[in-house]
């Protein structure tokens, strides 16, 4: 299972990858907004596609960019704005009738789509049927109104191996550590988390006690 960060940040993007474990990177408008609202500037359009030229040179990976268009056609212009910003970028739709239809149209020109916002098998369905590259189901937010995103996530990967449909599953909106665990288990091809989970995973409190132990005891002896 391939890690991508969940984020604009380009400082959090870059000390991942760092780590060398990193494959992609997923955002959406909310995200962008955030990295320039933290320091506080109001983008251009230009400023924009600057980040995100950035965010794919820093990942060397697919990298996830939303629309903010509600209508086909006008997702679609956009989709193929931000496809030509850099090779690395994949078109971010949200999975509606407005969606689907402007994931057919731009993976019939060879734009790869991201489709988002999957909360259903059938959902899943209908955006592999399109031309998606991906499909995200949101394990967190499923979980949020008491269902179970590891079954969502075991559903849809069931499906698409059943069906051998060309598409690979983003298991999406991870809260903690053990949504990590939880996705590669059932056979997520990617999981994209925040920040903040993402260093969550190297964190074990017996790591740290043995370190130390050894430092102390080499202390003792070393030349």
């Amino acid at each position: 299972m391939e890690l991508y960060l969940d984020t604009a940040n380009l400082e959090e993007i870059r000390e991942i990858a760092a780590w060398g474990v990193l494959s992609g990177v997923t955002t959406n408008p909310t995200l962008l907004a955030k990295a320039f609202l933290d320091r506080g500037v109001k983008p251009t359009g230009e400023d924009l596609r600057a980040h995100l030229r950035a965010i794919c040179e820093a990942v060397g990976g697919p990298v996830s960019a939303e629309v903010t268009a509600l209508e086909a056609p006008a997702m679609v212009e956009e989709g193929r704005r931000l496809a030509a910003i850099h090779p690395h970028i994949v078109v971010k739709l949200p999975t509606t009738e407005e969606g689907l239809k402007a994931c057919k149209a731009l993976s019939f020109e060879g734009i790869r789509v991201n489709m988002t916002l999957i909360f259903s098998a059938n959902q899943a369905l209908l955006a592999a049927r399109a031309g998606a590259a991906y499909v995200s189901p949101f394990l967190g937010r499923v979980d949020d109104i008491s269902w179970d995103g590891g079954e969502l996530l075991r559903e849809i990967v069931e499906m698409i191996a059943v069906q051998d449909l060309p598409v690979k599953v983003i298991a999406a909106s991870i809260r903690h550590p053990r949504h990590v665990t939880e996705a590669a288990l059932l056979g997520a091809d990617i999981a994209t988390l925040p920040h903040a989970v993402f260093k969550a995973l190297l964190k074990h409190p017996l790591t740290d006690i043995g370190l130390k132990r050894f430092t102390e005891d080499w202390e003792k002896v070393k030349p």
